[in-house]
């Protein structure tokens, strides 16, 4: 690492002071970003021995390019018997690489992988670093491995690099080239490795520092700032993967989750009872609407009833009229009439609602629909019970989002639990999920899908090679059932998966909830 004149003017205690404010990382998303960092090696070789000449950190910024410092591998450009190689954090062996790009202006330098070698590539972060941030440099400083009393054969050995804590100063920085000025602890190995962000994204690559002249004065450090870094890379025809979100911790989401949880169960509660009011209100209406029609009912069937024997007797009486004028005879057809009169208003009499059914009338005129269901009504129902075909956009108030792209995300579910009409999902105590365990990948994905509330939820864990490993021979064992296979085989399957979901963190790196839409 190289030495810059003693600086003394910024204090401990102001970074002290700004700390307390300041977003702690999430030890996970540290470790993740870990497995991109590299250690960088320059080895001289008369093919029978090797030789270590130096060595510094990396990180990659593709499968298989690795950005470091130029004054890291500037002695490879002057002597053809020296071998750069570049040592991950994981698995058996090293790879060798070669310098194709190489930037001494601002200390910056692009090396390729040979041989077919693959690393897990790191997210950038375009933004500006907040003044006071936390930060992290991730590397292989040369007094850890002296500490350990490493031999050459170690530093060729895949090992897990070293992180420390510090934070930023913004406004210093040095005048050859843009640079952020942190406290981050480095050593000498640590030239060329990143410094991360709270989550785990790279703000600058770590450069140089600072020395006191009487061992007394703070140590401070320099890392090339992001823009810098992405004029090179620019320059170099390099396309990296950025992410400009806030960083926002599982921590805060679950606690925002928690409230959100109680002001959902009091927005239910307060439904519920709005409902019940309102149904109150409804049968108390239905009440007095039906005790109306059945008094009014019985009243025409009085008066009717009234009217009907009125003119039963004025029938009846016409006809002992006409009987007398013809001498006592009382003829046949003011029989009936009286007769069919009387009939008549005593069949009203009795045919008129009893006060009893003024409950059931309620009840009945409580239970009418409004109107008969149309095919749109139909259609929303189907849409809202959370089935067919949906378009799920990303909520950024409820997701973590620090290294995975942004896109909406169309799907297809069934009431069986069927995703896109070829993945079964299993279903467990929390719910439909599906947990994918990829090969190409160094990471575990937990989709999950709630139909009550359209809720589509991705948890992406990015764990060690050895959990990776684990949850592979993991998935190896399950036999996922076809779509439509069964509740039976929906619940086996969710059962099974629980396997591999014990072999993750409590917490995942990354949560994207999406809300979901009918299609179109």
């Amino acid at each position: 690492m190289r030495v810059a004149k003693p600086i003394i003017v910024l204090l401990t205690a102001l970074f002290a002071l700004l700390a307390g404010s300041a977003v702690q990382a999430d030890p996970a998303d540290i470790s993740a970003a870990s497995r991109s960092v590299v250690r960088v090696v320059i080895v001289e070789s008369d093919g029978d021995r090797a030789r270590l000449i130096t060595h510094g950190t990396g990180f990659a910024v593709t499968p298989n390019l690795i950005v470091t410092n130029a004054h890291v591998v500037e002695e490879l450009r002057g002597d053809d018997s020296l071998i750069a190689g570049v040592v991950p954090a994981e698995g058996r062996n090293g790879y060798p690489a070669r310098l194709v790009a190489y930037s001494p202006g601002n200390d910056l330098a692009l090396l390729r992988i040979e041989g077919g070698g693959s690393i897990t590539p790191i997210t950038l972060f375009p933004g500006v670093p907040g003044d006071g941030g936390e930060v992290y440099a991730v590397g292989y400083p040369g007094n850890v491995d002296l500490a350990q009393g490493l031999s050459m054969a170690d530093l060729v050995t895949p090992q897990a690099a070293v992180k420390t804590r510090g934070y930023l100063s913004g406004g210093r920085s040095s005048r050859s080239f843009d640079t952020l000025l942190h406290t981050a602890p480095l050593g000498s190995g640590n030239s060329g490795g990143p410094l991360l962000d709270s989550c785990g994204r790279v703000i600058g690559v770590n450069s140089f520092g600072t020395i006191s002249d009487n061992g007394t004065d703070s140590a401070f450090y320099f890392a090339i700032s992001m823009r810098e870094l992405a004029t090179f890379l620019r320059r170099a025809n390099v396309e990296v993967h950025s992410s400009g979100l806030p960083c926002r911790s599982i921590a805060d989401l679950n606690r925002a989750e928690a409230e959100r949880a109680v002001g959902e169960g009091a927005r239910l509660a307060a439904e519920k009872e709005a409902k019940a009011d309102a149904r109150e209100r409804a049968l108390a209406k239905a009440q007095r609407d039906a005790e109306l029609a059945v008094i009014s009912e019985r009243d025409n069937g009085l008066a009717l009833a009234a009217l009907l024997l009125v003119a039963a007797l004025a029938a009846g009486g016409w006809g002992m009229v006409q009987a007398s004028k013809r001498r006592g005879r009382f003829q046949r057809k003011h029989l009936f009439g009286a007769g069919a009169l009387l009939v008549s208003a005593i069949a009203v009499w009795f045919l008129r609602p009893s006060l009893a059914s003024i409950d059931s009338r309620a009840t009945e005129l409580l239970s009418q629909p409004e109107a008969s269901p149309s095919a749109s009504t139909s259609a929303i129902a189907t849409a809202k019970s959370g089935n067919g075909k949906m378009i799920c956009v990303l909520d950024p108030q409820r997701s973590r989002v620090t290294v995975s792209d942004i896109t909406d995300v169309p799907i297809e579910w069934t009431e069986s639990g069927c995703m896109n009409g070829k993945t079964q999902y299993g279903t467990a105590q929390d719910g439909w999920s599906r947990i994918l365990v990829p090969n190409q990948e160094e990471a575990v994905s937990v989709n999950s899908y709630d139909p009550q509330t359209r809720t589509y939820t991705v948890e992406r864990f990015l764990v060690d090679l050895d959990t990776m490993t684990k949850a592979r021979a993991e998935r190896a064992k399950l036999n996922a059932p076809a779509c439509g296979a069964g509740e039976d085989a929906a619940l086996q399957f969710g059962r099974s998966q629980q396997a591999i979901k014990a072999l993750l963190p409590p917490e995942p790196n990354e949560r994207m909830r999406y809300n979901c839409q009918p299609a179109g």
